[in-house]
């Protein structure tokens, strides 16, 4: 994988916090192809490579937003957890709660990291330019196709 982009997926509604997310992780040391996608079922489906996804690619890494319209972050996490081809892609929680029945379902559904979205526009930046590079190079992961 060190010669392959690294896929990320980012799932999130609001149109300014894809900006700035891609701005950040296009600025990251790490070479990533970003897909976005904007509420839970729009991700199950990519996930899962249905209908117009088809040729969707493998994430290796999830950015979730919590508050997302059809499904929210919370359904859609707990169906990556009970799928035993997706359980193993990493999931950070990239969302602006910072309330403790959030953090502690995120955790309960087996998210890997909870991060609040930072109000400060360069703490924002900080936070998902680190997101690939330490979860996709320094922390050791199993193989995709190891179920």
């Amino acid at each position: 994988m060190v010669n392959e982009p690294i896929q990320v997926l980012l799932i999130e509604d609001n149109p300014d916090d894809v900006r700035l997310a891609r701005e950040a992780l296009e600025d990251a040391k790490v070479r990533n192809q970003i897909s976005v996608v904007q509420d839970g079922v729009e991700a199950m489906s990519f996930l899962r490579r249905e209908g117009r996804y088809a040729d969707a690619p493998h994430p290796d890494l999830i950015l979730l937003d919590l508050n997302l319209p059809q499904k929210d972050g919370r359904e859609a996490l707990a169906e990556i957890e009970a799928d035993e081809n997706l359980r193993r892609i990493p999931v950070v929680i990239l969302t602006s709660s910072q309330a403790e029945q959030d953090i502690v379902k995120a955790h309960d559904l087996h998210a890997n990291a909870f991060i609040s979205k930072p109000v400060d526009l360069e703490q924002f930046l900080l936070a998902v330019k680190s997101i690939p590079g330490f979860w996709l190079e320094i922390v050791n992961l199993p193989p995709e196709d190891n179920p």
